[in-house]
């Protein structure tokens, strides 16, 4: 990788499990994130089953599964280079919040693009 380090995918409550996150992943992330030209900064990467609950995430959280991040984005220019990059790497289901874009590769998903 050369945009992120495994560190910024680690849940809270376990120290080091961003290593453990799907590297197909990462490498598309990475691609984005060199796409976009602009800092991709993760809220969320890999969670517990305990800390997803603790957070109110959905039960079956693509989070959980090593294969789904959160990006930080605050407004509609940087929110379109996101979205735009995200698509042209292939990823396939993208949810759009206010504050941040989620991406995941949950291949047990039907591709969607979806609002929070």
């Amino acid at each position: 990788m050369i945009y992120f380090k495994h560190e910024e995918f680690d849940c809270p409550t376990e120290k080091g499990s961003g290593k453990k996150m799907n590297e197909d992943f990462l490498e598309m992330l990475d691609d984005a994130r060199h796409i976009a030209k602009i800092p991709f900064r993760i809220t969320s990467g890999f969670r517990t089953k305990k800390h997803n609950k603790a957070i109110n995430g959905s039960k079956n959280s693509s989070h959980m599964k090593f294969c789904a991040a959160d990006i930080s984005c605050d407004n509609g220019n940087n929110r379109l280079k996101i979205v735009h990059a995200l698509i042209k790497v292939g990823f396939r289901r993208i949810g759009i919040a206010d504050t941040f874009i989620h991406c995941d590769t949950d291949n047990e998903k039907p591709h969607s693009i979806w609002l929070y």
